[in-house]
């Protein structure tokens, strides 16, 4: 990973922060898509970390780097290992096809990013 990921990587961070701090002033919307967020990331018959790792392999085959972003770090926040990550980056490639190696290049930059963070 180079400076201009890293910087993309935090962008993408800051971006979010900053339109959650507008947002969540003026949107009803927004606060109720976050509450259906938390709502569907909880625990239940699934764990959050594996609903992380589902997400993961989605945002990978819908080509979202911002959710790649957020959802790799909530999955590894969950406690799932880099290796159970880099499985449902692999997922990811089969479902999407072709496509999806370039979303799953974003996501090992972002895992790397965090895990030089310690984010955990």
């Amino acid at each position: 990973m180079d400076q201009t990921d890293r910087e993309k990587i935090e962008k993408i961070i800051r971006d979010r922060k900053k339109a959650d701090e507008i947002l969540l002033i003026k949107s009803k919307v927004y606060k109720s898509f976050l509450e259906l967020e938390q709502k569907t990331f909880s625990d239940g018959n699934l764990k959050k970390r594996y609903k992380e790792l589902i997400a993961i392999g989605i945002s990978i085959v819908i080509n979202c780097e911002p959710c790649l972003e957020w959802h790799i770090k909530e999955a590894l926040r969950s406690g799932t290992s880099e290796e159970q990550v880099l499985e449902s980056i692999e997922v990811g490639i089969e479902m999407g096809g072709g496509p999806a190696t370039v979303s799953s290049r974003f996501a090992l930059k972002v895992l790397e990013y965090y895990k030089q963070k310690s984010v955990r």
